[in-house]
């Protein structure tokens, strides 16, 4: 009992835990996850094709079952479990991972569509012919051996390789803290930049990409983006755009259809059938009819057919960018060099790799001139026994036994004990004259052997040629043209609203207090107008029959600019009050109401927002700056810079870049002013703008207009005693900005006129007084006035309160018999 508890330790978990996944890690990424440099294999790959070789299961002899290779391949090589090996095993089998299959594989080996394969007792394989060069020579001592698991075998810590199967094949996969992603390239431009490499050890990167361009995918496809390849053969690591190869083709009825024939590497493709046929079935774009898999032993072919004058080329742009028709490929190249896991670029890989063939090349050199050379000398004494046959049998036949028959013949005529087993182990069918001869050219051959081999470890210049001239006949027997086709930039994607939206005529309504939706044309044409869902207290701003196209800008009078598509507004019924905008828009404050809304299908850069504020500023802002923003669903952008607290917009006008009108200010007190457009300036989004007009203490712009072009514009005035007045804008004088201005109200000692509203005269007017009473007015029912007058009373101050809002009255009426004439 002393002894056991003697042998316990008392250890921090940290420094147990830190010590033994320190080990583990070392484990799996050196003798499972990632592959070496030289052979481009895991150690688990290595195995298969090693003990497959070794027990003759070659690409000239017959298929065996699966089942057999894998036990044996497990007992003497990779104790991890037959899964393991079978996965590795059916990988290096499928085409469409691999771009040179290294195992031949009867039965089902698993699909692009991620079936899995047969299991091993159904399967055979054996090795393919090109996994025979990565095989070759590695029984002449070419790489080093080691003991396997339980020291009953040896297995090799890398294969010989006659070709850069790491570039080649490329390799996937995960360990701790480490991963590896090196896609699959064209045998033959392997070749082709490994033997430049070797003839210009100094070469750059970029002159290897001439013979390497990129790599080539065993499923093709259109690899995008020569500047990111270029980065990533050079660190070991980028980005590229993978997409599929597809092409638009006509169908019977003026329909068309799009054709998949490659599809990006490593992309499941029942998977991205399965989507498509999603998008179809969700309606998330219109005008797909029906998507199918049509792929059989011809090869791969998926087919989109659409829906007649359906955009081709618009869905075909919303797949790529919503589907795996198009992929980002990231290239992460880790391999074990030396012992370590290192991120490599192009040119180290494809000299690591020469530099393991310079001593694959050295080694097999040494052993084959060992061989020749002892050859050679058993060969010298065979040719000098012939010539003292006689002697040489008289010896051997006083000898007594094989031992003394060596020892007589090493005593009396010069042999080596090598010589002498050579002799004394000759059969007598040799001992004729033609055999002579035989010896004597073999013995010539030999030398030449020798010298050849001895120039080879001699000249590394040689070596080089004995290298180069192996890779060329690789190139020549297995090489094929390239699959996956190289374009040098990333092309982006711009999907249509046209796709993604189906065209429809809806009625759109945005109310003051922020209140607002669509409705079908359907919808509104069944109910009243009178009946459109809405507050007491609240009224419309903007009522129009637009296109689920068309786009709104909407700004509220604290600077806030909104923006939505037409389709994105809630498709509500006419008679519901709507959405409030701020159910979706953050940032906006309780009291902050919309001022004006504008619709456009495309928008103008050449067009300008005037902005018009109480407190006297106004400032011109280009439309462009208030292209869609990336949060534009959640949040709004400023549009005017408000600096004072109880600042406001008054009025916002949208007008063209060299517009000649006149800007037509209003305070409450009664002041006017008239100065020309071009002298405000144009400036940013976040700007607060230039003084409009120079107010007096207490007094406010109650509202700016733009004075129409070469014709009068009237307009009408309201006070807060309701009196209302009708006057031409021309009679007050054009001065310059941040004047005062004229009076345009008379002045009076007692009970004086405050202007509450100023607009240009349309049609009609809503007034509210303070007690919630309404006073609908035609305008045109004024006659017009001079700028003296202080108009006509339409209200009773005493007994209904002062007018404290004026609005315009949207004619939904008017739009009724807009719509019924459009259908």
């Amino acid at each position: 009992m002393n002894n056991h508890s003697n042998e316990i330790q008392e250890l921090a978990l940290k420094d147990v835990m830190g010590d033994r996944f320190a080990r583990y890690s070392k484990y799996i990424i050196q003798e499972r996850a990632l592959p070496d440099i030289r052979d481009g294999l895991k150690p688990v790959q290595r195995r298969i094709l090693y003990a497959m070789n070794k027990d003759g299961n070659t690409f000239d002899k017959g298929f065996r079952k699966s089942a057999k290779s894998v036990g044996n391949i497990m007992g003497n090589y990779h104790p991890h479990g037959d899964s393991s090996i079978y996965e590795a095993m059916v990988r290096m089998s499928q085409d469409w991972k691999l771009s040179e299959i290294l195992i031949e594989m009867h039965g089902n080996n698993g699909s692009m569509d991620g079936d899995p394969p047969a299991a091993m007792r159904y399967t055979e394989a054996r090795l393919s012919e090109l996994s025979s060069e990565l095989l070759a020579d590695i029984e002449k001592e070419t790489v080093e051996f080691v003991w396997n698991f339980d020291d009953t075998e040896k297995e090799p810590t890398v294969l010989p390789a006659q070709f850069p199967n790491l570039l080649v094949n490329g390799s996937t996969g995960i360990s701790a803290g480490y991963a590896t992603e090196i896609p699959p390239h064209n045998l033959g431009e392997v070749i082709d930049g490994t033997i430049y490499l070797i003839d210009h050890p100094k070469a750059t990167t970029e002159k290897l990409m001439t013979y390497i361009p990129a790599p080539d995918f065993p499923t093709g496809g259109i690899l995008q983006g020569a500047k990111e390849m270029q980065k990533a053969y050079e660190t070991g690591k980028g980005r590229v755009v993978l997409r599929s190869e597809t092409a638009i083709e006509k169908m019977k009825g003026g329909r068309e259809q799009i054709v998949v024939t490659e599809i990006p590497y490593e992309v499941n493709k029942a998977n991205l059938v399965k989507k498509m046929d999603e998008i179809r079935l969700t309606k998330k774009i219109e005008g797909i009819a029906e998507v199918r898999d049509e792929t059989d032993r011809t090869g791969l072919r998926i087919v989109i057919e659409l829906k007649k004058e359906a955009s081709s080329e618009g869905i075909l742009n919303y797949l790529l960018k919503n589907t795996d028709l198009q992929i980002n490929y990231n290239l992460n190249m880790v391999a074990i060099d030396e012992q370590r896991p290192k991120q490599v670029g192009l040119k180290h890989m494809l000299e690591a790799y020469v530099s393991h063939r310079k001593m694959v090349i050295t080694r097999r050199s040494q052993f084959e001139l060992q061989k020749a050379q002892k050859r050679a000398h058993i060969v010298e004494g065979l040719i000098k026994a012939l010539s003292i046959l006689d002697q040489v049998i008289h010896a051997i036949r006083k000898s007594k036994d094989k031992k003394s028959a060596k020892t007589h013949l090493m005593e009396l005529f010069g042999f080596t004990e090598d010589q002498a087993e050579a002799i004394v182990s000759l059969q007598l069918y040799r001992l004729t004259n033609t055999d002579v001869t035989a010896l004597q050219k073999e013995a010539s051959q030999l030398q030449d052997k020798i010298q050849e081999l001895q120039l080879i470890l001699d000249n590394e210049k040689e070596l080089f040629k004995v290298m180069k001239s192996e890779l060329r006949s690789i190139k020549k027997k297995y090489a094929h043209p390239r699959k996956t086709a190289i374009e040098a930039e990333i092309e982006e994607i711009v999907v249509e609203t046209e796709v993604l939206v189906p065209e429809e005529d809806v009625i759109v309504t945005i109310t003051k207090e922020g209140y607002w939706k669509r409705s079908s044309t359907r919808s509104y044409a069944a109910s009243k107008p009178e009946e459109i869902g809405m507050k007491d207290t609240d009224h419309l701003v903007f009522a129009k029959e637009l296109s689920t196209l068309d786009h709104l800008l909407m700004v509220t009078d604290k600077g806030t600019m909104l923006y939505r598509p037409v389709h994105e507004l809630p498709d509500l019924k006419w008679k519901e009050v709507g959405e409030h905008l701020s159910q979706v828009i953050n940032g906006l404050d309780a009291d902050e109401n919309i001022l004006a809304v504008f619709d456009y299908h495309e928008m103008d850069p050449k067009q300008h927002f005037l902005f018009v504020t109480k407190n006297g500023m106004i400032k011109q802002t280009k439309v462009s700056e208030f292209a869609p923003w990336r949060t534009y669903k959640s949040r709004g952008t400023m549009c005017m810079n408000l600096k004072q607290a109880d600042e406001r917009l008054v009025n916002v006008y949208l007008v063209p870049e060299d517009s000649k009108q006149d800007v037509f200010l209003v305070s409450a007190r009664g002041f006017a002013l008239r100065f020309n457009l071009s002298e405000v300036t144009v400036v940013g989004a976040r700007a607060a703008g230039v003084k409009s007009m120079n107010l007096r203490e207490g007094d406010q712009v109650v509202n700016g207009i733009l004075l129409r072009e070469g014709e009068p514009t009237p307009i009408t005035i309201v006070t807060q005693r309701g009196a209302v007045k009708r006057m031409r804008a021309e009679e007050i004088e054009q001065l310059t900005r941040a004047k005062r201005g004229l009076m345009v109200i008379r002045t009076l000692k007692n009970q004086p006129h405050e202007i509450r509203y100023m607009g240009e005269s349309r049609d009609q007017l809503t007034l509210m007084t303070a007690d919630y009473q309404f006073h609908s007015i035609e305008e045109n029912d004024f006659p017009i006035s001079d700028r003296t007058s202080n108009g006509s009373f339409v209200t009773n101050e005493d007994k209904e309160g002062e007018v404290v809002e004026v609005f315009q009255t949207l004619d939904i009426q008017e739009l009724r018999q807009e719509n019924s004439e459009k259908s």
